[in-house]
């Protein structure tokens, strides 16, 4: 017969009280609201998250400091936001996680304070840090010292960048000041129809300006996936949102050290694709889509697409290569023939500069015709924008493999990783064209005189045409020069791309001693 247990001792029984209001939040009927609304909880969120049963809490009975307002009377315990760390596949990460249950998530000092704590860990320990962001803003009662926990925050951000790779989820509002922490990380995750950003609301706008706006248009997932360029990835739900930040960290080493998780494959490293000399067209103006190509020759044709509805005219993400994690930069002909604009090049060098900061070799694959012409792009600085990431390759220091499927032309052919700004290894297609210009443009002023004089001028321009093809668009010429290491068989490129790669792995390379850049922003 079992005896009847002994209640805890006191001291016990009031650490098991303290802990069950904590893990309460804002309460049942709060939470409950929070699933209506299509949003998990806070703590569900972090368990999700991690691994199982990994998540060490800290500061679980921190409360608020502020006594105006009655603000004494209205304590929670975390107030409002959940601090600590875990594990995602094994890895150590550090996550923070508002809790809209808890005055709106609205940030105070001491809620500030234990965001500052695990970042300051974060940076010690080497890991990254991850935040789940559902909060009204910074809690008004508090006045100044809310705004002072946010610039605390910031400033951590900033310190923190490059060293540790972090992550933020935007899973509810996010409004105000609260946007510059995200904006300063890595990566923005958002979720579709529950989730926004915005610095002034519909509201404010509408006194303002007159304008008439939602807040799904203003600043939802959509808005900042593809007009803004804000959002990197989107998901229709908070699980899911969550299962994809589990997949970006699989990519990425922990910090500034240490190189990327390495994950080893099935699919042989010297695999040849035949399709791959036929997939790319030999009429330099017939569009295709390069994830095909992209997708051919990477580990298991698994590309994890970064800012997939921006700027299109690029592409971007992360793949790997004989188990070896890579950042993968490629031109898209199959919109706006793949040209460079100004979306396009901001794009393309925040991602170089951050594979740069982790050790990510960059693998690009070339089919560009030149910068994208006209007033509005002119006018919107092109210039600088594109020097943003001729700037972002001839910096990095990461290996660099580039491959030139088809078209090279102009100030483009050396922006897109060429041996001049140091890439390593430089590959091309037989269908690669390295030129000034196009045929077609390059006739018009080399033998504009010719052409005009000429008893048949469309004759003579088509015959001038295929001279410049045979001459100058083609690899051959830059192979010649050096500036091309081989001209390859297309079904060989994943095989080239492993050999180049396993060549580079212990690559060092350095820039000049200096306080830091001075990027054309």
């Amino acid at each position: 017969m079992q005896s009847p247990s002994k209640p805890p001792p006191p001291h016990l029984a009031m650490l098991d009280d303290l802990n069950a209001r904590a893990l309460e939040g804002g309460g049942a009927d709060r939470v409950k609201k929070q699933h209506d609304a299509g949003k998990l909880s806070a703590r569900e969120r972090i368990d999700l998250l991690l691994d199982p049963g990994s998540f060490v809490e800290i500061g679980r009975f921190v409360t608020h400091r502020c006594t105006d307002f009655g603000m004494a009377d209205h304590k929670v315990l975390g107030d409002g936001v959940i601090t600590g760390y875990g594990m995602v596949d094994g890895r150590k990460v550090f996550v923070f996680a508002q809790d809209f249950t808890v005055f709106g998530g609205s940030l105070s000092g001491a809620y500030a304070q234990k965001i500052c704590k695990v970042m300051d860990l974060a940076m010690k320990v080497g890991a990254p840090v991850i935040g789940l962001n559902d909060s009204g803003g910074a809690r008004i009662q508090e006045g100044v010292e809310s705004l002072a926990g946010y610039a605390d925050i910031f400033l951590r951000n900033t310190l923190a960048s490059g060293v540790v790779p972090q992550i933020s989820a935007v899973m509810g509002p996010c409004a105000g000041g609260a946007v510059y922490s995200p904006a300063i990380t890595d990566f923005i995750a958002m979720v579709e129809g529950t989730s926004y950003m915005f610095i002034t609301g519909p509201d404010v706008i509408k006194a303002v300006t007159h304008e008439e706006v939602t807040k799904e248009d203003l600043g939802g997932a959509g808005t900042h996936a593809s007009r803004s360029g804000v959002c990197h990835l989107t998901a229709p739900d908070d699980r899911s949102s969550l299962a994809q930040i589990r997949e970006l960290l699989s990519f990425l080493p922990s910090n500034n050290h240490e190189d990327p998780p390495f994950k080893a494959t099935t699919d042989p490293a010297s695999r040849e694709v035949p399709e791959l000399d036929t997939m790319i067209p030999v009429e330099s103006n017939r569009p295709y889509d390069v994830k095909d190509v992209i997708r051919a020759v990477v580990d298991d044709g698994q590309l994890f697409e970064i800012h997939e509805a921006y700027a299109q005219n690029i592409v971007v993400g992360f793949a790997r290569v004989g188990g070896r994690a890579v950042g993968v930069v490629a031109n898209q002909p199959a919109i706006l023939a793949g040209v460079l604009d100004i979306d396009a090049s901001m794009k393309a060098a925040r991602f170089v500069r951050f594979c740069d900061c982790f050790n990510i070799p960059l693998v690009t694959f070339v089919d560009v015709p030149g910068f994208l012409p006209g007033t509005a792009q002119e006018y919107g600085g092109i210039i600088k924008h594109g020097a943003k990431l001729l700037f972002a390759f001839a910096e990095a220091t990461v290996p660099k493999v580039t491959v030139i499927l088809r078209k090279a032309y102009g100030g483009a052919y050396d922006v897109m990783a060429s041996k001049h700004i140091r890439a390593d290894v430089n590959l091309a297609f037989p269908t690669a064209e390295i030129a000034v210009m196009g045929p077609d443009g390059a006739v018009n002023i080399v033998y504009r005189n010719e052409i005009a004089k000429a008893e048949d001028p469309v004759a003579t321009r088509a015959k001038f045409i295929a001279e410049y093809r045979e001459k100058f668009a083609n690899p051959y010429k830059a192979a010649e020069l050096g500036f091309i290491d081989e001209v390859i068989y297309p079904r060989t490129l994943r095989a080239r791309l492993n050999s180049a790669l396993t060549l580079l792995k212990d690559k060092r390379d350095t820039n000049p001693p200096k306080k830091h850049t001075n990027l054309p922003l």
